[in-house]
């Protein structure tokens, strides 16, 4: 069975990305029956400081108990959805920060999006997918954009249109099928980088 982590990409007080998360995986789950299990990662349960590892994740797995306990949940999925509302045109910090205490834990593995902000959080998807290649992720093309003005009651209170529930099942259809094609590439040991 595919095991997908639904990473819920803001740690604001307030954030409304526990509720699309939640809303992803009852989804995804019903959508793909048997085919995967959909577990949903909260940044919160993780308080990773920023960025303190010496050496980079490229060279040497974390050596701080925090980053190793984040690389072995991370680690033990075959796909990602991450969940990320826009600030300021870009990711969440909390979400770039997890993304980069790892390196091999990302490799081999299909990467989707579903964005929520003014405008879907377009620009912040975007700026995740151009971290995805350098990370060896197979970033997909389908993605979920839900707009705080449409699909959310004063800004808060999410009520998604019916159209993205098809949105969510395309997008789990097509993780899938990558998180299938991609794995041997997972099985198979991975060079860490040298001159990182």
């Amino acid at each position: 069975m595919i095991k997908i982590g639904i990473i819920i990409g803001s740690t604001r007080p307030g954030r409304n990305g526990d509720r699309v998360a939640q809303w992803v995986r009852d989804l995804a789950a019903e959508h793909a029956g048997d085919a995967a299990r959909f577990k949903l990662v909260d940044l919160s349960d993780y308080a990773l400081p920023l960025l303190d590892e010496a050496i980079p994740a490229a060279r040497t797995p974390g050596r701080q108990p925090h980053s190793r306990r984040w690389a072995e949940r991370i680690g033990s999925y075959d796909a990602y959805i991450f969940v990320t509302p826009e600030y300021n045109t870009a990711p969440p910090a909390s979400l770039t920060n997890a993304i980069d205490y790892l390196y091999q834990e990302w490799g081999g593995k299909p990467v989707a999006y579903v964005g929520y902000g003014i405008f879907g959080a377009v620009m912040a998807v975007q700026k995740r997918r151009a971290q995805a290649g350098v990370l060896r992720m197979a970033d997909i093309g389908p993605q979920v954009a839900l707009s705080l003005r449409e699909d959310f009651v004063n800004f808060a209170d999410f009520r998604p249109r019916e159209q993205h529930t098809a949105e969510v099942h395309r997008l789990v259809d097509e993780l899938l099928a990558w998180a299938r094609a991609l794995g041997p590439l997972r099985a198979a040991p991975v060079a860490v980088h040298q001159n990182a």
